[in-house]
């Protein structure tokens, strides 16, 4: 398969090693660890289960993802597919087949994984980011007309796609911009279920009161930001 992972991760020095191990490497060409800026042994662990690392100085998790991006640009050969997956071991790698499977096998453009569709195991997500996906979500739908029912972090998309969204957010905006840029260019988008558990380590946004709020309102700022 014609398939890149990117893992953007930051301090994730007990859980990437895991994380890689069970994405399915028959499914995938290569898998790259946007290393934001850790300081722990997150890139050592990440080499050591055999991914590509490299390094984005400045922190957010866009700017982790843009450096992915910023990598694949300079293969000789690019991939049909960027699947984004979270260095945590919140999602599971294991189901990266049924997230793709759209794709391959029906023409979607982009896939986003949706807990809300999928098991949840209790603790995995706070309250503030149940109703945060839930205010965000409804809101898209209303200016947007587009019925998506989570900003999950796993997810697929045609690299083609990938490149003609242009993406700029270097923040908690990431995942939203991403979705709604889809939709005025009016890719063909899906959810699939997929199932989600607590994080391994501390998060580093909904963790704390400051997080979550300077999350919650790029989010919302972004969702008027392309209306």
């Amino acid at each position: 398969m014609n398939i890149i992972v990117i893992i953007p991760a930051y301090n994730e020095e007990a859980a990437i090693g895991e994380v890689i191990a069970e994405i399915p490497k028959e499914w995938v060409r290569e898998i790259v660890v946007a290393d934001n800026r850790s300081t722990d042994q997150t890139a050592a662990r990440a080499r050591e289960a055999g991914a590509t690392v490299v390094y984005e100085p400045l922190p957010a998790y866009g700017r982790a993802c843009l450096r992915g991006i910023t990598y694949i640009k300079s293969l000789l050969v690019p991939p049909d597919i960027v699947v984004f997956v979270d260095g945590d071991h919140s999602d599971y790698p294991e189901q990266l087949p049924e997230l793709v499977k759209p794709i391959l096998e029906e023409g979607y453009d982009m896939v986003i994984g949706s807990r809300a569709l999928g098991k949840r195991e209790r603790g995995s997500m706070t309250p503030q980011q149940v109703f945060g996906n839930w205010l965000a979500t409804l809101l898209m739908r209303l200016l947007y007309g587009v019925h998506y029912t989570d900003l999950g972090p796993f997810r697929a998309i045609k690299w083609d796609k990938l490149l003609a969204l242009d993406m700029q957010d270097t923040t908690y905006g990431w995942t939203v911009e991403m979705q709604l840029k889809a939709a005025k260019q009016r890719m063909k988008t899906t959810e699939v279920p997929v199932h989600y558990r607590k994080r391994i380590g501390f998060s580093k946004i909904s963790g704390t009161a400051k997080g979550v709020v300077l999350a919650g309102y790029k989010i919302i700022t972004t969702i008027f930001k392309y209306w």
